[in-house]
């Protein structure tokens, strides 16, 4: 309903006196804190939000593992890889959104390789084993621009959303069942992870 009249006004004495205002007072404090308090990861903050803001700007940026962003699990790609990635965008899937809710995922088709964006902190607690390897710090890795939707290069098979990331409880299952071999030895992924742009 819409409504055409003035609001109410109230009315103001116009011979009223107004107070004068004490003047403002600023009290000049040191804040200081103790390095060994301060986040690991807030010292380079500069350098994260330039890359993130490169990212935005359709280019290739490095970002460090781990931290507050995020771990990687890399399998072989292929028939099976891909198998694992449509039940996952089944399991990610919540309400009416688009098919493609599987998490951030990367192909890298000069490799054969699948790089699943996985919460940080994973490497810490992932037994290697056949299907997979899993990477955090002190790695770092080039992600490629977010436009990047096909080859050739490095491009998001599925695309990095603010929501979510690849759970690895859901995964490891999957790769179980799948099975897509071979994935890459841990020496030799973290030996080109900056590299694959």
């Amino acid at each position: 309903m819409s409504r055409t009249g003035q609001m109410p006004r109230r009315p103001v004495d116009g011979d009223r006196v107004i107070p004068s205002a004490r003047p403002a007072g600023f009290t000049a404090t040191s804040l200081r804190a103790d390095p060994a308090l301060v986040a690991p990861d807030m010292g380079d903050l500069a350098s994260r939000v330039r890359s993130l803001m490169a990212l935005q700007q359709q280019e290739i940026l490095q970002l460090p593992l781990g931290g507050r962003f995020f771990d990687i699990i890399v399998t072989a790609s292929g028939p099976q890889a891909y198998a694992a990635i449509k039940v996952m965008d089944e399991i990610q899937q919540t309400g009416d959104e688009r098919a493609d809710a599987c998490g951030p995922v990367i192909e890298d088709p000069q490799r054969s390789w699948l790089i699943w964006l996985v919460p940080p902190g994973t490497s810490e607690q992932w037994v290697p084993y056949r299907y997979a390897a899993c990477l955090g710090r002190p790695h770092r890795f080039a992600l490629p621009a977010m436009t990047s939707a096909e080859p050739p290069g490095p491009y998001w098979l599925r695309p990095c959303r603010g929501d979510r990331l690849v759970p690895p409880t859901a995964l490891r299952p999957l790769l179980d069942q799948f099975r897509p071999d071979p994935a890459p030895h841990e020496t030799l992924l973290g030996s080109v992870l900056s590299t694959i742009a």
